[in-house]
């Protein structure tokens, strides 16, 4: 077998990101489930109160923000491992913000 090979084959680093890979493919999973139970409560606060809810939302998107750093992580795009490894996103850190009014 090919030295460099055998090398890649056997790193530790490798094989732990491996590891982290199928626990945060757990986790994504999970936090599916929460944001479609986060989607289905703002869709009916919204319908029956009128408005959303503010710290729902806040939360809504500190969950959108941590799924990103999921995906970004799994996909070899960042190194930093997201919560529980990490710190959760601050949602006031990510507010969009306003958008400037159409030009005439």
């Amino acid at each position: 077998m090919n030295p460099e090979l055998k090398q890649r084959l056997t790193a530790r680093e490798t094989w732990l990101r491996g590891l982290f890979i199928v626990i945060f493919a757990v986790i994504y999973s999970v936090a599916e489930v929460v944001l479609v139970a986060v989607v289905a409560f703002q869709f009916l606060a919204t319908l029956f109160a009128g408005e959303t809810n503010a710290r729902l939302r806040a939360f809504a998107l500190s969950l959108a923000a941590f799924i990103y750093q999921i995906v970004a992580y799994v996909t070899f795009n960042s190194d930093e491992k997201p919560f529980p490894f990490g710190p959760w996103p601050a949602s006031e850190l990510l507010l969009p913000q306003p958008m400037p009014p159409p030009a005439d």
